[in-house]
């Protein structure tokens, strides 16, 4: 036993990797199998081509958005990067105009945000190996997630060997139901984080907001990491607004305030309706201590974790006969 926690302890990186490969192998399973029902020629496909077609089509989709989405960006950030030390001189003599320019001292002002950009140019070179060791584990874990999603049942059953017989059926039971919590999250979220997107993207066009595109896709893609990826969209989306005009900024939040609104109350409840059923506290702790435990990835599986957990602990830890009390109710006032 202490040995196992001892090389659990060590390996910990390893087996949040294979943990996050073989969840989300189970949440993207049910969409290999509706690929699956398609037939080539009357013969019904394989699993390993619905597999290959899946990965094709996120390839594709990426390679589309980044195509579409990131030119501009690129084009903006290398004229800052061409105009900045030519500006700088000509914004402090700007500033020196005012009385109070020699006490807020605008020339070690300006000699420190030189000092910066030289800074953050150096920290981008020194920290490209971690970013490199990041996109290793990447790719780890997209190969892991295929190996699961073709050879994840003799694993599963491998597992459930593990166990006495007594206990194996039940176990089974309970874990597909947690799979099937998930994978019915994952479509739901899928469908929530389409509408945001496409509703985003319209907006932001009309708006004539810059990088419209690659800001509506991330308001969509984001959401799927709960209340943190709304918040930081929105506060990105509202800056490269403000760029423009401050217009175009109060338009990005009355947009947002009125979709979070009708998500809240018409979206969320008809889509997610019978998908995890968790409530908002358990949510709100799972992405504390997903975010604490492994970063942007831990809020990412945060959710379905909880799920799982959640069943786990209906099965074997809730007392069936025990009767929570509704929301309102003192203990007093219990029958």
């Amino acid at each position: 036993m202490l040995l196992g926690l001892f090389l659990a302890w060590h390996l910990l990186k390893e087996l949040e990797i294979i943990y996050v490969s073989a969840l989300f192998a189970v949440v993207l399973m049910p969409m290999v199998m509706w690929i699956m029902r398609f037939k080539i020629r009357g013969r019904a496909m394989s699993r390993g081509l619905a597999i290959v077609l899946l990965l094709a089509g996120v390839v594709l989709s990426l390679v589309l958005f980044f195509a579409i989405a990131f030119p501009p960006v690129l084009h903006d950030l290398r004229s800052f990067i061409t105009e900045i030390p030519a500006r700088i001189p000509v914004e402090v003599a700007k500033l020196k105009r005012f009385p109070i320019a020699d006490k807020i001292g605008v020339d070690s002002m300006a000699q420190r945000a030189q000092g910066a950009f030289a800074a953050t140019a150096g920290y981008l070179f020194t920290s490209l190996p971690n970013w490199l060791g990041h996109l290793f584990e990447v790719l780890t874990a997209v190969f892991l997630s295929i190996y699961f999603m073709l050879e994840g049942e003799h694993a599963y059953h491998f597992f459930l060997c593990l166990f006495p017989i007594e206990a194996r059926t039940r176990l089974d039971c309970t874990l597909k139901i947690a799979e099937h919590k998930m994978s019915k999250w994952l479509l739901g979220q899928g469908l929530l984080m389409l509408t945001l997107g496409v509703c985003s993207t319209i907006v932001f066009v009309v708006l004539h907001v810059r990088y419209a595109i690659l800001l509506g896709v991330l308001m969509g893609l984001l959401n799927i990491i709960p209340i943190a990826g709304g918040v930081i969209t929105i506060i990105a989306a509202a800056a490269v607004a403000a760029l423009d005009s401050w217009g175009k900024m109060a338009g990005v939040l009355i947009f947002y305030a009125i979709y979070i609104n009708l998500e809240n109350a018409v979206l969320t409840p008809r889509i997610m309706k019978s998908s995890v059923n968790l409530m908002g506290l358990t949510v709100l702790v799972a992405l504390l201590v997903g975010t604490a435990l492994a970063g942007i990835v831990g809020a990412l599986v945060a959710v379905p974790t909880a799920a799982l957990i959640s069943v786990l602990l209906d099965e074997y830890a809730v007392q069936k006969d025990c009767k929570v009390p509704a929301v309102g109710t003192a203990v007093g006032d219990r029958p």
